[in-house]
């Protein structure tokens, strides 16, 4: 049995097969679906999804969207995780360097909802784009009880071993199929059993070969597959893995 740890379901791009989606993902052994909220207008949607028994719901503000975050989406966050204890983490939130007019908007944004999490001993869902280390360090400083997920990592094992030692996890996805991607792959294979969890992003980060196409939860059975030939194991046991880390993660 796999979950899907990171996947964007609210989206519109699954607004016309929504459904057929989900019973694909089914198809392949995808049973449990983590969707996290990205803008204070997507919320009621991702809380939506939340009503399935298949489908456990986080909600953040995203560092990628910061032109529709708007001044009160701080308190709204706060306001509507109180309102609604089904959410499993508070996310996805983070720092995406690639965007450096807004990076310091980003930090800001960013420190406000793990002071959320904090307080709320909540996990948090964590977007980290060229931004491993100083994202750790501030994660070190503040001390979050609840941890989280780095999600779609990208680092080195060292990297890694410092997002671990501070109690998260990391999520792979699409990016350990590209054969390129050697640094990411021997950091997946010095990770341990219960140090990540698979995810695939959809409908972003597509696999190895799927380029240009929508990614969809289902895929996240062959990123268990890519994974456990990295790490010299049986599909069986990566999901095994990542779906008690998961768990354990998220309270499921």
């Amino acid at each position: 049995m796999l979950i899907d740890a990171h996947c964007h379901l609210d989206f519109p791009d699954f607004d016309a097969d929504r459904e057929a989606v989900i019973e694909r993902a089914r198809a392949a052994g995808v049973a449990q679906f983590i969707v996290p909220g990205t803008t204070r207008r997507r919320w009621p949607a991702v809380l939506s999804l939340g009503a399935r028994d298949d489908v456990s719901v986080c909600l953040g503000l995203h560092p990628y969207f910061m032109e529709e975050h708007a001044a009160g989406d701080i308190e709204a966050l706060a306001q509507v995780l109180d309102a609604n204890p089904q959410s499993v983490a508070v996310g996805e939130c983070g720092i995406d360097a690639r965007f450096g007019d807004t990076l310091d908007a980003q930090w800001r944004l960013f420190d406000a909802q793990l002071r959320i999490a904090k307080a709320r001993k909540l996990p948090v869902v964590i977007h980290c784009v060229r931004a491993n280390d100083p994202v750790a360090k501030r994660l070190r400083q503040l001390d979050l009880p609840a941890g989280g997920l780095v999600h779609a990592f990208a680092g080195s094992p060292e990297q890694a071993g410092k997002f671990l030692d501070l109690g998260f996890v990391v999520g792979l996805g699409g990016a350990v199929t590209f054969d390129r991607a050697k640094r990411l792959q021997r950091a997946v294979q010095s990770l341990p059993d219960d140090g990540y969890v698979l995810e695939t992003d959809s409908p972003d980060m597509p696999l190895a070969g799927y380029q240009g196409e929508r990614n969809e939860p289902a895929r996240v059975a062959e990123v268990c597959r890519v994974v456990a030939g990295l790490r010299g194991q049986g599909p069986e046991a990566v999901a095994a893995n990542s779906t008690a880390t998961a768990r354990r993660l998220f309270r499921l």
